[in-house]
């Protein structure tokens, strides 16, 4: 596993404003800032992080091992075992840690109901506030470290789909199509999955979202690839579309508008641009084509650990400015009911001087 500057994150979240201390449970939040590569389960797993540097974690007796081994935290423990419960752990961190009466921030995101309830029963005066949105902006910024990542993900995943065009046909299900796909992103050496592949064919190309189905490919009919493999829990997050056979007019048609949508939210993406402004420069070819109602969804999202992040959003009327380091995709799309769906998905970076495109899969519908 890669090992990243676990304490510059850390400096920036123990210096979120409007809050005494951060809660992190176990997630990618919690692996982004320190490492801890913890499973959400049964038994709450706290770690927070305070001003002062200090780091507390509220954990089960079982995982004290896996802490040990991890003395560059500097961790003040509070553990707890299956027989005594959990509560006085909650109780004797919110006294060590100085939390009475203190506001707590939380990941509103990924914290539960449970553990929120653990602390307010320590402390009934304790408030919780949430700091999801501090949090993934922090997030946001990659690293070089992140952005190396994150391409090689997309470099590994687009050798898959290259290896699984050739072996694919009319008559085989859309599982079938998904099922080799994944073999291939597993043989392309990827470390993991950012979601297991999206195949949808025909008419089922028509729902952004849609499940793999036992649906059979025909002859002549779209197929839409959503997929990606990660590298060390950065993804890529890729879409093309596809005729095996001979496209019609109408296919080719919405083909080129796609595209040109695609490409013209590349080239609007840049530093100091409105995250607006990329979904704009691409909704505007669609408009301008007649397919604007046509085109359902927003023009992308933030890209990382998550798969979907919260920031930047590349959506209709947010204002808020790309900035170096972010992350995110540019997949506009057009789906007609009863006939099928093109989308086109690549992954970029803004720079300090432009845009990184991470993806690099040509964009042709026929193979």
């Amino acid at each position: 596993m890669p090992s990243f500057d676990y304490e510059s994150r850390q400096d920036q979240a123990r210096a979120i404003s409007g809050v005494d201390a951060v809660a992190l449970v176990p997630g990618k939040a919690m692996y982004y800032f320190t490492g801890l590569d913890f499973h959400l389960s049964e038994r709450p797993t706290i770690v927070i992080l305070l001003p002062d540097g200090r780091t507390g974690v509220i954990t089960p007796e079982l995982e004290m091992p896996r802490l040990i081994a991890r003395p560059d935290l500097e961790i003040e423990a509070f553990p707890w075992n299956d027989t005594d419960g959990y509560a006085g752990a909650f109780e004797k961190a919110v006294d060590a840690l100085g939390l009475r009466g203190k506001t707590l921030g939380v990941d509103g995101l990924t914290m539960r109901v449970t553990e929120g309830m653990a602390f307010q029963a320590a402390d009934g005066t304790l408030r919780l506030k949430g700091v999801e949105g501090d949090l993934a902006r922090i997030r946001s910024i990659k690293s070089a470290q992140e952005v190396a990542l994150m391409r090689e993900a997309c470099q590994r995943s687009e050798r898959a789909l290259e290896a699984t065009l050739p072996q694919l046909k009319p008559g085989m299900t859309e599982r079938q199509i998904a099922d080799i796909l994944n073999t291939e992103v597993k043989a392309a050496g990827c470390t993991g999955f950012a979601f297991e592949a999206l195949v949808q064919s025909g008419p089922n190309s028509a729902m952004p979202h849609g499940e793999v189905t036992d649906r059979v490919l025909g002859a002549n009919e779209l197929l839409l690839i959503d997929f990606g493999g990660s590298m060390h829990y950065y993804p890529a997050d890729i879409t093309r579309t596809f005729c095996l056979g001979q496209p019609t007019a109408d296919m080719q048609k919405l083909y080129a508008i796609v595209k040109a949508a695609n490409e013209a939210g590349i080239a609007a993406a840049g530093p100091g641009v409105p995250m607006g402004a990329v979904d704009k420069a691409t909704r505007d070819v669609i408009e301008a084509a007649g397919y604007g109602q046509y085109f359902i969804h927003r023009t992308g999202h933030g890209l990382g650990m998550e798969g979907h992040e919260l920031t930047p959003q590349i959506a209709s009327g947010v204002t808020d400015l790309l900035q170096p380091g972010m992350a995110f995709t540019v997949e506009p799309g057009i789906y007609i009911p009863g006939m099928g769906g093109v989308r086109i998905e690549d992954n970029l970076v803004i720079t300090e001087t432009g845009v990184d495109v991470l993806t690099s899969f040509p964009k042709q519908l026929t193979r």
